[in-house]
């Protein structure tokens, strides 16, 4: 029996022509007919960091029956040469979130994977407190079960207020040990009481992890890192997906 969450994960890897670049995290979202892969907007294009890379690799299973068989799913990120993904802002600028569509007709007929859906998604900011039980799924420094292809996940918790963008931004903190490969991870809360319009998937989308944060007043020999991280509110997938 394998948990629905952990096959709305999904590892990434990006190329350069054929140069590998980075491994990261992304996970699957589904809006009427029409499948988008989710990820952190750095995963696609980060000028900080001379990150460019022209496509990436998305491994999928593609047995149901043996998940140890995957197959790695090529998508390209341009198109005469233009950006194929979609990113968002708001008013305080950018938001580190990227979707990209997936065509379906091109996915293998046997693909094996679970969507979250706007069903997902927090309806209201007050259902979720502060200090809530979170997990992270995704594959921390590219780690995971290499022999049948899962993500691993962390346990977190929400270390500010969900009903208030954290410093006017359009994310709120996690508490959790996190890793480079983690970018694009869902960040997810159980449902207590089963929702039928959650199917088989009774988990609420809250945020896309980014990453971790750091005082840079820190003094790196007497004081650990924070441990907190940013996450994004989920809700800006409904205005990446439109049209």
């Amino acid at each position: 029996m394998i948990e629905s969450i952990l096959l709305t994960a999904a590892r990434v890897c990006t190329f350069e022509r054929q140069r590998a670049l980075t491994n990261a995290s992304a996970f699957f979202f589904e809006r009427g007919r029409r499948l988008f892969l989710v990820t952190s907007r750095h995963v696609m294009f980060d000028k900080q960091s001379k990150h460019f890379p022209d496509r990436i690799e998305v491994e999928l299973h593609i047995d149901p029956e043996n998940m140890a068989k995957s197959t790695g799913f090529s998508i390209p990120l341009y198109r005469n040469g233009k950006s194929i993904w979609r990113q968002g802002k708001d008013a305080s600028g950018e938001i580190d979130v990227a979707v990209i569509e997936i065509e379906r007709k091109a996915l293998p007929k046997t693909a094996v994977y679970h969507a979250f859906t706007p069903k997902h998604l927090a309806g209201r900011f007050d259902q979720v407190e502060v200090g809530t039980s979170l997990l992270i799924v995704g594959f921390p420094l590219g780690f995971h079960d290499t022999l049948h292809h899962m993500p691993v996940v962390r346990q977190a918790a929400i270390a500010s207020s969900f009903g208030l963008r954290f410093q006017g931004e359009g994310y709120f903190l996690t508490d959790a040990r996190t890793h480079r490969g983690t970018s694009g991870a869902p960040v997810v809360m159980r449902v207590a009481d089963k929702d039928p319009e959650h199917g088989d998937l009774p988990w609420m989308l809250l945020g896309v992890h980014s990453s971790r944060l750091d005082v840079g007043t820190r003094d790196l020999k007497l004081d650990e890192a924070l441990g907190l991280n940013c996450a994004w509110y989920a809700d800006i997938l409904m205005t990446l997906t439109e049209g």
